[in-house]
């Protein structure tokens, strides 16, 4: 019975799909209270429990996530909910009586489920309310916000944190100029210390883009921000070393030459020690910024002070570093400073020869 019964659900909420995406005017007052009774009554369910509970890092390339058995049904209730969110006759004035606070609680609590199908239409979904519920946005905002605050203070497991950072990635696009105080708060209390979380790989690259999103706005930012990484810059973990860099070479890209003076003192000590890291991957990670035509016109414009903190290390390592391609990639950085300015490369070698000398 209970496989009939199964099918003939099915075949109705595949006529349902079609029809509310084939046919306009089909969306009557009628409709809304429910189209998201039956969204809450298919979809809102406690989430078994994570199949990975010890809160041991999920590695995405080793772990396979634990999908939905229900999912052909589940697919079909959020098809049809997010047709009816973009339909044309949609209309949001008459829906806010429905999709409402308590709707939208329930709704943010499903990220966390393992499928990754799922939470991509949740990922949609809320995109599509956010855009259309002018008066839900604050709401969903915060509410998201203390998704993020129990995960890096509590929790430290969410499996629907990537998503969740891609929706707010085009919020931020969307944020109007002056930054409000609360915008600028959340990069620094939310977003900045998402960085120090053990699993920070599953969202990193979403993270990063919010990071940017927000010194693209406002580059009065970039102290705090660059403050903030090299704060929570991993002592010993090098694959998380190698997603800093990544990122950190993502803000350089976009850094206004006036706040890169604030900044790049303690960037370059980093950067320094990068360079000198046993671990390959970090030293070769940090000599490709010496490909970057933009950081090498900051570099040059600021050699002076950068020339003196990133000699010892480049020269040292030239020496002695154990891997080839690093000698190659230090050989090219240390060529770059002599072309930049013969006269200070020669006195930061005759510096580094006298004190080796002490």
């Amino acid at each position: 019975i209970d496989l009939k019964f199964k099918e003939v659900k099915r075949a109705g909420l595949n006529e349902m799909v079609e029809y509310i995406t084939h046919n306009r005017d089909v969306i009557t007052e009628a409709i809304y209270p429910e189209a998201v009774i039956m969204f809450s009554v298919n979809l809102f369910r406690t989430l078994p429990p994570s199949s990975n509970p010890t809160g041991a890092e999920f590695d995405p390339e080793e772990d396979e996530p634990t999908l939905e058995a229900a999912w052909p049904h589940l697919q079909l209730v959020y098809e049809f909910f997010l047709r009816f969110l973009e339909s044309p006759d949609f209309q949001p004035n008459i829906a806010k009586k429905y999709i409402d606070q308590k709707f939208l609680l329930s709704l943010l609590d499903l990220f966390d489920s393992e499928d990754p199908r799922e939470r991509d239409f949740l990922k949609t979904i809320l995109h599509r309310i956010y855009g259309k519920f002018l008066g839900l946005r604050a709401y969903v905002r915060r509410q998201i916000n203390n998704i993020f605050y129990r995960f890096i203070y509590e929790t430290e497991h969410h499996n629907g944190i990537a998503e969740l950072l891609e929706i707010l990635g085009s919020i931020i696009n969307g944020f109007a100029l002056p930054l409000k105080e609360e915008h600028k708060m959340f990069l620094i209390r939310v977003l900045l210390p998402l960085h120090k979380v053990k699993s920070l790989s599953v969202y990193h690259p979403q993270l990063a883009y919010c990071v940017v999103q927000f010194l693209e706005k406002d580059s009065s930012l970039t102290e705090p921000v660059i403050g903030g990484l090299l704060k929570f810059w991993p002592k010993t973990h090098s694959p998380k070393e190698v997603m800093f860099l990544n990122e950190l070479e993502e803000i350089l890209d976009v850094i206004e030459p006036s706040e890169f003076v604030k900044v790049m003192e303690p960037l370059f000590r980093q950067l320094a020690k990068c360079v000198s890291s046993p671990h390959f991957q970090v030293a070769e990670r940090a000599l490709y910024y010496w490909n970057n035509e933009y950081i090498m016109s900051l570099i040059s414009d600021n050699a002076a002070r950068i020339l003196p903190i990133m000699f010892p290390a480049l020269y040292k390592n030239s020496k002695s570093h154990w891997n080839k391609t690093i000698h190659g990639l230090i050989y090219n950085a240390l060529k770059l400073f002599m072309e930049m300015n013969q006269k200070l490369f020669d006195d930061c070698t005759q510096q580094y020869k006298a004190e080796k000398q002490k």
